[in-house]
């Protein structure tokens, strides 16, 4: 397996660094009544977990009426076979059926429903999407690492400071890790998170505004799951932590701003995912997710590995007991802790954005901009 990647040019010199955004909320727990409008819906589903949001448009960000969220391990077994296995396609249908009931009863009529790397690499991924079709009725659509990519990057538009030149968006999923360099030197302070929404689109210039530049991105094909499987037969659980983190490093090599010499001013690491919110919950010692806590927190390298240092010391049997990790997050923490601590240990940055938003909130963005519905797009 390698990495996807387009060619890309090395990184620019960034400039001043600056005070940071404060989170824009685009995800409250619980249900909520649909005011009169337009309802749309996001669902991802990836090598580990199915989750759909459904939300509706307001003014330039949206209300989420109804979520789900489950873990469905899509891709075990994936790493050795090369195939979906029967219990994991029957676990997943059982996921979807709710998440069809839900579409149902709020009257939905725009959507887009995804599947990411499990269903990219498995050979009977095709007889899947049937299977789903036939017996929920939905239609998953299989996307590119480069539209997962994409739409990460927008969701993560309104953590954007103002004062970053040099952004890396870091989405760390189930069967693998998205990594996207963008240079906003060229975009006034004000505009850089309009910028980044533009991205909707793609990678690609368009329109006569100041755009965001992708230097590069890169698709890596390990995530907590599948880098956890390369190393399942090491026992040492330090060992194993240590092997995982400098394989995944070992990935990135031929990701042009990794060799670039580049100042820690003006630079600018968001992270998304649910190792990211682990970590980020655990140091705030939250017993109970609260996602106003997490999402746009800024955490230090050494915050980051006091965290896992912890994580280390608990074992096995110790994250899988500890309230702040979670039984369904407990045997993946680790391998998608190696990835984190590799990002940090490469990048010139002692600081890393929370981003408790992801490919679902990028879906709905790409969605409703398309559709002209949010009050500062389309994002052209």
């Amino acid at each position: 397996m390698t990495p996807e990647r387009p060619l890309g040019a090395d990184a620019l010199p960034m400039s001043a660094d600056g005070p940071w955004p404060v989170a824009l909320p685009v995800d409250p727990s619980g249900t909520r009544t649909a005011e009169t409008g337009q309802l749309y819906a996001a669902l991802d589903l990836g090598t580990n977990s199915c989750r759909m949001l459904i939300a509706q448009p307001k003014g330039s960000q949206f209300t989420v009426v109804d979520s789900f969220s489950k873990t469905v391990q899509l891709g075990v077994g994936l790493e050795a076979s090369g195939r979906l296995s029967r219990a994991s396609m029957g676990r997943t249908v059982q996921a979807l059926r709710i998440c069809q009931k839900k579409i149902e009863k709020h009257g939905v009529d725009r959507m887009r429903l995804v599947a990411t790397e499990a269903c990219r690499r498995a050979r009977n991924a095709r007889d899947f999407i049937r299977q789903v079709r036939r017996e929920t009725g939905l239609q998953l659509e299989i996307i590119a690492p480069e539209e997962e990519a994409r739409l990460a990057v927008i969701s993560c538009a309104p953590l954007v400071s103002p004062r970053t030149e040099q952004l890396l968006v870091v989405d760390i999923g189930g069967g693998s890790t998205e990594l996207v360099w963008i240079d906003l030197s060229a975009v006034g302070p004000e505009d850089r998170p309009r910028a980044i929404m533009r991205l909707h689109a793609g990678f690609t210039g368009h329109g006569d505004d100041p755009a965001a530049r992708v230097v590069d991105w890169i698709s890596v094909p390990l995530g907590v799951a599948t880098l956890k499987d390369q190393f399942a037969d090491v026992e040492d659980d330090a060992a194993r932590f240590a092997l995982m983190s400098w394989f995944f490093e070992e990935n990135l090599a031929n990701f042009s701003p990794y060799n670039a010499e580049n100042p820690r001013e003006g630079f600018q690491i968001i992270g998304t995912s649910g190792t990211v919110t682990t970590v980020a919950a655990s140091f705030l010692g939250l017993r109970r997710y609260d996602r106003a806590k997490v999402d746009g927190l800024r955490m230090s390298s050494d915050q980051i590995d006091t965290v896992i240092r912890d994580y280390l010391a608990l074992g096995p049997e110790g994250r899988r007991t500890d309230p702040r990790i979670g039984r369904d997050r407990h045997a993946l923490i680790m391998s998608g802790a190696a990835i984190l601590q590799a990002m940090m240990r490469i990048w010139p940055t002692d600081r890393l954005s929370v981003a408790d938003r992801g490919l679902r909130e990028g879906l709905l963005y790409a969605q409703m901009s398309a559709d002209g519905v949010l009050e500062d797009g389309p994002y052209e």
